[in-house]
């Protein structure tokens, strides 16, 4: 609205410069890029986003498997959290020695993670593995996903708006430079003789 404001000001204002009316307009492109391209390109980085990640999801729950481990021993004291984004501050976890059985049949046992508050022998948890039984993360969820697809379009946004306003100020601040450039050569003309008699000043 400033920009509108700025064009009616000095439309017919006999001290406007071009200058001023430049920046006036260019404030004005400005604002309509931002309200026209931002969200443009917003949507489109998301809908993108969204795809890749979603494409993912699917591709990570056909490789991954969910397996039911054994407790066989404890391995360690202390409670651990591998994965933040996969559980909560207070889910209890701690490293135990495990037997489970892999997709394709095999048998395996090692030193794993357990969300159990005290692990005992025999105690039955979960576990994701690949089709051979090695351990993988879990696979992400569809709405995680969206949830970064939704960020990576805000960013993209907020982006795109703030290199438009970028680009104009650096054109104004370019103009200003170049106007107090000319100024400082009238003032050399004019100042030897200024306020001299018979100097027409």
């Amino acid at each position: 609205m400033r920009a509108i404001g700025g064009l009616w000001r000095w439309r017919h204002n006999p001290l406007r410069r071009t200058t001023d009316l430049v920046e006036a307009w260019l404030a004005l492109l400005a604002v309509l890029l931002i309200l026209t391209l931002a969200p443009l390109l917003g949507a489109l980085t998301g809908a993108t986003a969204e795809d890749a990640l979603q494409q993912a999801v699917r591709d990570q729950h056909l490789a991954r498997h969910e397996v039911t481990a054994t407790v066989a021993g404890k391995a360690s004291r202390a409670p651990l959290d591998p994965d933040p984004e996969a559980s909560s501050a207070q889910d209890p976890h701690s490293r135990v020695l495990a037997d489970w059985t892999a997709p394709d049949g095999t048998a395996h046992h090692g030193k794993v993670i357990a969300a159990l508050k005290s692990p005992h022998k025999g105690d039955h948890f979960t576990l994701w593995t690949d089709e051979h039984g090695d351990l993988v993360a879990r696979p992400l969820d569809p709405a995680t996903a969206t949830t970064h697809a939704v960020l990576a379009g805000i960013g993209a946004a907020l982006l795109t708006a703030g290199l438009l306003d970028s680009g104009r100020r650096l054109i104004v601040w370019r103009m200003v430079l170049r106007r107090y450039a000319r100024w400082d050569q009238a003032w050399d003309r004019a100042g030897p003789d200024w306020g001299r008699t018979g100097t027409g000043s």
